[in-house]
């Protein structure tokens, strides 16, 4: 099964910490590497997060990127314009996060199933979601 992995996933994962429950890092653990995704806005995510001073990596943000994908084989998908189409076209109920809305619309669109322990993301019943 492939997954898309939010934001807060990323940085639980990569930092060895995790609120996700034992059978998802399992399931993430021994899937193959090309079965495991992450959105360019997550990057976004990270980059701000560095740059406010609200999470501390050991290089700069761009730098731990590339070594983040380099050693797990993950694949960082794109956004184009059908993943903001499909942002912006999800059914309701939605809140209106945007980097939500990207991470949903990539999940759907790509039939991931998408890794987080956001409770709004959980809660949305227009996409497969793992906590």
């Amino acid at each position: 099964m492939p997954y898309l992995l939010d934001t807060c996933a990323i940085l639980f994962i990569a930092g060895g910490t995790s609120d996700l429950s034992a059978r998802t890092l399992e399931l993430i653990d021994s899937a193959n590497s090309s079965e495991v995704f992450v959105s360019s806005i997550s990057l976004a995510e990270i980059a701000c997060l560095q740059e406010r001073g609200r999470i501390s990596l050991e290089s700069h943000w761009r730098t731990w990127w590339e070594e983040l994908l380099g050693k797990t084989g993950w694949t960082s998908l794109p956004i184009n314009d059908q993943v903001m189409a499909e942002a912006y076209s999800l059914p309701a109920p939605i809140h209106r996060d945007p980097a939500d809305l990207v991470l949903i619309a990539t999940a759907r669109l790509e039939r991931l199933s998408l890794v987080t322990t956001d409770r709004k993301i959980l809660d949305y019943p227009h996409v497969a979601t793992l906590s």
